[in-house]
């Protein structure tokens, strides 16, 4: 599965994106990510990509034709008979991200997320892209964030974690089983500023239904 970043910051992105788990898949090639950045594509020697808004307001707005064409380089590494590929926009307003949507994009072949910075991206750049391939938009969190490099960077960890093989094993995946967010591990009593701290019991008794109960509740 190919993962493509459009962003400005490719650093802010690949330290995360080569460490622990999804270093260890890129290195074990069950996922890859490549970058693109607008900059490549504007028309003026300051790499400039950004320009006042129409209508007023602070800020500034990334222009749509850079950001169109740092996507149409990427698909074209593609074949063009492609079908299994996605272009994902980010905007507070669109769909929550969640794990049934994870579940959808990890059917793709190709999932090109697009990091908008400043105030946005001009709106004209979504309409362009949905002539190259299907665009899904979504709001990931409930927060704004300075750019998209943030949300792009869950989507990329939330659907690696569902690929076969990237876990160890099917069951790791927290959601595909009975899991609680509270956990525990050794030792079974940890003594601090004269309290006890104990692991429950329940999960020392080796009763699989009833931790399953226990760990619903939870």
């Amino acid at each position: 599965m190919r993962f493509h970043l459009i962003t400005l910051f490719e650093e802010a992105c690949d330290a995360y994106l080569s460490a622990s788990i999804i270093g260890r898949a890129r290195k074990e090639k069950k996922i890859s990510v490549t970058y693109q950045t607008p900059r490549d594509f504007v028309d003026n020697k300051w790499g400039k990509v950004d320009e006042r808004p129409y209508g007023g307001g602070p800020g500034m707005v990334m222009t749509a034709l850079p950001v169109v064409r740092a996507v149409e380089k990427t698909l074209k590494t593609r074949a063009a008979a492609e079908r299994r590929r996605v272009i994902v926009w980010f905007s507070p307003s669109g769909k929550q991200f969640d794990n049934k949507e994870a579940d959808k994009l990890a059917k793709y072949d190709d999932v090109v997320l697009v990091c908008g910075r400043y105030e946005g991206i001009d709106e004209r750049a979504k309409k362009m892209l949905k002539t190259i391939a299907p665009v899904k938009e979504f709001a990931v969190g409930e927060a704004v964030y300075t750019g998209g490099e943030v949300p792009a960077l869950a989507i990329v960890d939330a659907v690696t974690r569902r690929l076969p093989g990237v876990l160890g094993k099917d069951a790791s995946v927290e959601e595909r089983r009975i899991a609680s967010s509270a956990v525990y591990t050794r030792p079974e009593t940890i003594s601090y500023k004269d309290k006890n701290y104990k692991v429950p019991k329940v999960l020392q008794t080796g009763h699989h239904a009833n931790i399953d109960a226990w760990r619903s509740k939870k």
